[in-house]
């Protein structure tokens, strides 16, 4: 069983930045593959970012390249999503999840553990 909390979710002006880290329980983070998606209101769930168990690859939207930046620290059991140059189209709930070995990154159906998010908005 693995638990994730998100944090680091607020209010922030168009073009600002923020940071959101999910840490996650047990002694075996390290072997697992971690993403970043996210819900909009009336949105499905999509993907944002993932990084391998290794750290050393790492996948992102289309939308957020060159914006986001996903990284961890297996020490710390935490993985970040690294948000800059923030649009309202940001604007929605941030969910972690993790799952032993992924089949396809991008599919949220792949992912065993899921955070309970938490809410960034970007006023314009």
């Amino acid at each position: 069983q693995v638990q994730l909390v998100e944090s680091g979710g607020g209010l922030v002006q168009a073009g600002g930045s923020l940071r959101l880290s999910c840490a996650a329980s047990g002694r075996t983070f390290s072997s697992y593959d971690m993403a970043w998606f996210r819900q909009a209101p009336g949105k499905e769930r999509e993907f944002v970012a993932a990084i391998s168990w290794s750290g050393g690859g790492t996948y992102y939207a289309e939308a957020v390249k060159g914006r986001f930046t996903i990284s961890r620290d297996n020490a710390k059991n935490t993985v970040y999503l690294q948000m800059n140059s923030l649009k309202p189209e940001d604007t929605a709930v941030y969910y972690c999840a993790a799952v032993r070995g992924a089949d396809y990154y991008t599919e949220a159906s792949d992912y065993d553990y899921w955070g309970q998010g938490t809410q960034v908005t970007v006023s314009s």
